[in-house]
């Protein structure tokens, strides 16, 4: 298959099909224009391999989305899920075309190209420094996903392909190598990469020197647990506990320790983790002393984004008085404060539990931020207050699930999971502190912005991304800002 031109059908299927996929980030608004900015042949042939970014005009800005394409003249049935559509050429011939993520024949070639480091077109597949790839294995994508796709080969590597494009290195790419070079326990090994050369679509918003990042590969965990999941089985043993003779109807965090549901031991060994990691990171990125006036800066940012998510979410107006306030004290009694890299979206769906300890994924940033503000430099106490705000969800996730509970049980499980959430938040603070990363007790007030700042990004994402998910840190808020 030929690539066709930008006016050509496919342009008028994949304008029907992208607004429907998890990872696509316009979901609040109409495509005014789509167009393919490159198409890069992989694999020719039936079937047939080609790689996409598409340009995509909404709301008067243009972002950039990835796309494996697939060709074939038949669809075997477990191609069915990624169809896109059909496509009739100029010989006659139709051609089913799909996401080709899902067919294991074609993405190993992806393994093969970063091996050799070939350069296809624009595309130029790397391979990290000392590594070595193996090319026998198949693919297959991770279903779980919102904002990229993951792929998984066999037992050794999984590839994590950047589905919303930003210029330049992506973060999360940079840090990993950096972390790499410093000897860093806590990350998955890189293998490859592959990247645009810069100037390659000429539909950038920005212009730079720098190659874009197009996917990561890294070493797979294969007997990892994830975070999140780790911590929701916590809760639901936590909720299942009987009530304590002359305690009420609540598990106290104690008598949850005692019988089971608690999460406290890993919490402080996360937080010994995250002290070591944001140790490397200052290590390999350097430490500055950021002046009084960029804090203030800082919030003058928290209030814009805190009036912005309150005209659009009105569920957050009654809270945003109460988290204004707190904006303004940190203001009051802003001073210097290092700076450095950090990990930017910390939460416990960006850490795995394996036999060796605690892993950070994820790098790249809060996908809703600019790409320059992903790579700034922060206060680490920010990746606290993610991971804080994150024992938040985990602990009122499963009661913003069950809104037909009974009045007097949903209070006294919403009793529960504060106290579940109140223990995890200490004994986290406690394994970072203790670790040598800065107390957070010794600087609350900073802590309570940016946890507040973090809420009101999420309720921002859940409105836009997961609607369904909204309760969660709408529920959560209203204890924090009580």
């Amino acid at each position: 298959m030929t690539v066709p031109p930008p006016d050509h059908s496919l342009v008028r299927l994949l304008a029907g099909w992208l607004p429907g996929q998890r990872w696509f980030g316009g979901k609040d608004g109409p495509i005014d224009e789509l167009s393919i900015g490159t198409a890069t042949e992989l694999i020719a042939g039936d079937p047939a391999l080609h790689h996409l970014v598409l340009d995509v005009r909404q709301n008067g800005a243009t972002d950039h989305y990835q796309l494996l394409l697939g060709a074939r003249r038949e669809l075997p049935e477990r191609l069915e899920a990624g169809l896109i559509g059909r496509l009739t050429g100029a010989d006659g011939i139709t051609e089913h075309v799909y996401d080709a993520v899902h067919d294991a024949e074609l993405t190993r070639a992806l393994l093969t190209y970063m091996a050799n480091e070939t350069l296809v077109g624009p595309l130029q597949f790397r391979r990290a420094p000392g590594t070595g790839i193996r090319t026998d294995l198949d693919g297959s994508p991770i279903g779980a996903e919102q904002s990229n796709t993951s792929l998984i080969f066999g037992d050794s590597y999984i590839c994590k392909l950047f589905r919303r494009l930003s210029p330049g290195v992506n973060p999360d790419l940079e840090v990993n190598l950096a972390l790499s070079r410093e000897g860093c326990a806590h990350i998955p090994a890189v293998h490859g990469w592959i990247e645009l050369e810069p100037g390659s679509n000429t539909g950038w918003d920005a212009a730079g020197d720098e190659p874009v990042t197009l996917a990561l590969l890294s070493e797979y965990l294969r007997t990892a647990t994830d975070g999140w999941q780790l911590a929701l089985t916590s809760v639901r043993d936590w909720f299942a506990q009987p009530a304590q003779p002359g305690a009420g109807p609540v598990v106290t965090a104690e008598g949850a320790a005692a019988v089971g549901g608690d999460f406290g031991a890993e919490a402080e060994r996360l937080g010994a983790a995250t002290a070591q990691v944001h140790r490397d990171l200052a290590a390999a990125f350097g430490v500055t002393q950021a002046p009084a006036s960029a804090l203030r800066d800082a919030v003058f940012a928290m209030n814009e984004q805190l009036d912005q998510v309150s005209a659009a979410v009105p569920e957050l107006r009654p809270y945003a008085g109460a988290i204004r306030a707190v904006f303004d004290e940190v203001a009051a009694a802003a001073g210097p404060l290092p700076v450095q890299r950090v990990h930017g979206d910390y939460h416990l769906g960006q850490v795995l539990r394996t036999d060796a300890g605690w892993v950070l994924l994820d790098f790249e940033g809060e996908p809703a931020r600019t790409p320059a503000e992903r790579r700034a430099p922060a206060h680490p106490l920010r990746d606290v207050a993610g991971m804080l705000r994150s024992f938040e969800y985990a602990a009122r996730f499963l009661l913003a699930r069950e809104g037909d509970l009974p009045a007097d049980t949903s209070e006294a499980l919403e009793a529960r999971a504060q106290a579940w959430a109140d223990r995890n938040r200490a004994a986290f603070c406690a394994g970072y502190a203790a670790a040598g990363g800065p107390d957070p007790a010794a600087h609350a007030a900073l802590v309570r912005a940016f946890e507040f700042d973090k809420a009101v990004y999420e309720i921002r994402y859940e409105a836009r991304n997961r609607p369904t998910w909204l309760p969660v840190p709408l529920r959560s808020l209203a204890r924090l800002a009580g």
